[in-house]
């Protein structure tokens, strides 16, 4: 691996976590393990090897990849959590404010390390979550394929340093879905008239 398109990021907060099951966010599409990287602008040491990690790309794709030209304009992973999201044009959630995102994410057949503050794997799953504080290792590469050129961001490994306020990236209750349960008897039967549920009137 090109050691300038490597990057470990300092403290990071990690949202739309799929570090243990592979996942794809559309049917069809290929399941990958990812992970969704915040980075605190302050963090101004990580994003300034983040960047120069994505030139470093560039400059392999120019050699590698783009038949020695660069695009006029590079798609990168990176975008600004206090913009939109690229793909529907609706601001970032709140937890974006602030930071810089983007999604590292590996092949079915390349799992990512997952480890704690002392370098030890992390066996317990619920550990891991959206929301929670750690560092990544990512490596930033230029790709070609169906006519697109651009950089991709790929996961390595991933340790946690601290939990944070979990994010519900994915797993919601059945009371967030469908709101809290209801006492059976604050629903009379509309007055005792008991209501057909296929017309929709009273029997």
């Amino acid at each position: 691996m090109g050691e300038a398109t490597n990057v470990t990021t300092g403290k990071v907060r990690l949202s739309y976590v799929h570090l243990f099951k592979p996942y794809a966010a559309m049917q069809g599409q290929e399941e990958k393990y990812s992970v969704t990287i915040l980075v605190p602008k302050s963090d101004t040491d990580t994003m300034a090897r983040i960047n120069a990690a994505i030139e470093a790309a560039k400059q392999k794709g120019i050699s590698e990849k783009w038949n020695g030209v660069c695009p006029p304009i590079v798609p990168t992973p990176v975008y600004d959590g206090d913009g939109v999201r690229p793909s529907d044009g609706m601001p970032f959630g709140d937890e974006c404010k602030g930071h810089w995102v983007f999604t590292a994410s590996a092949k079915i057949d390349y799992p990512p390390e997952v480890v704690d503050r002392m370098g030890n794997p992390i066996i317990n799953q619920s550990e891991v979550y959206s929301g929670m504080y750690g560092r990544v290792n990512v490596n930033f590469f230029p790709y070609a394929f169906g006519g697109k050129k651009g950089i991709g961001c790929g996961l390595g490994p991933v340790q946690k340093l601290e939990d944070g306020e979990a994010l519900s990236g994915g797993h919601i209750s059945a009371a967030q879905a469908f709101g809290a349960p209801q006492p059976a008897a604050a629903h009379p039967q509309n007055g005792g008239v008991q209501i057909n549920p296929i017309t929709g009137l009273p029997m």
